[in-house]
């Protein structure tokens, strides 16, 4: 039952549509009819500015850290137990599916980054922190956050495995799954990144 009920919360969590709240009930714009048409941080960024985009990355951030750490929070699992690292895989991916595909939304919303983020950062704090690094370093060479971001999550699984010696399968598979799907969900960006037609973003830019 405990895994249906956080489970749940957890994609009730990720459904929240920041990016699209914020921007209908202060600028009455929907980020998902400009910029990319993404309902995530990036786009908020470019459509409505950086106080926006700020609030609502933090925001994307939080959604995936509470999911994560609610089963230990409420006293369900004792910490790093497998119960725990079971119930947040659990957690995690749906967190991750609400964004993606919010019931508050039209089930039309982000890419999953900023929640990715956050899972990371409740499951595993010091990759969160390679990840993060690995996510600027690329973006202020690039410009790119589309290859910051991709690069950042494939970090995930190789920092857990070979840096800090994960001995857990189920963290390994989801580790890989979790990168793996953030991969996908830039397919169309990698696609224009070779075309050589990707937006760029500066981050120093007022």
């Amino acid at each position: 039952m405990e895994f249906i009920l956080f489970g749940l919360i957890a994609y009730l969590l990720g459904s929240i549509p920041t990016s699209v709240w914020v921007g209908k009930a202060k600028f009455n714009v929907d980020v998902r009819q400009h910029g990319s048409n993404n309902a995530g941080a990036t786009n908020t960024f470019r459509v409505l500015g950086k106080k926006a985009g700020t609030f609502v990355l933090i925001i994307d951030i939080c959604k995936g850290a509470i999911a994560v750490l609610l089963p230990y929070i409420t006293g369900f699992a004792e910490w790093k137990s497998d119960e725990l690292i079971h119930l947040q895989l659990v957690t995690g991916v749906l967190a991750v599916v609400g964004h993606i595909f919010p019931l508050f939304a039209g089930f039309n919303g982000g890419k999953g980054v900023a929640t990715s983020l956050g899972v990371i950062i409740g499951i595993h704090p010091p990759a969160a922190i390679i990840c993060i690094i690995v996510f600027l370093i690329f973006f202020i060479l690039s410009s790119f956050v589309s290859l910051g971001a991709i690069l950042g999550a494939i970090s995930f699984p190789l920092s857990i495995n070979l840096i800090f010696g994960n001995e857990n399968l189920s963290l390994m598979i989801f580790s890989i799954l979790l990168a793996s799907a953030v991969v996908v969900a830039h397919h169309k960006n990698i696609r224009r990144i070779i075309d050589g037609n990707e937006n760029k973003m500066n981050l120093f830019k007022k």
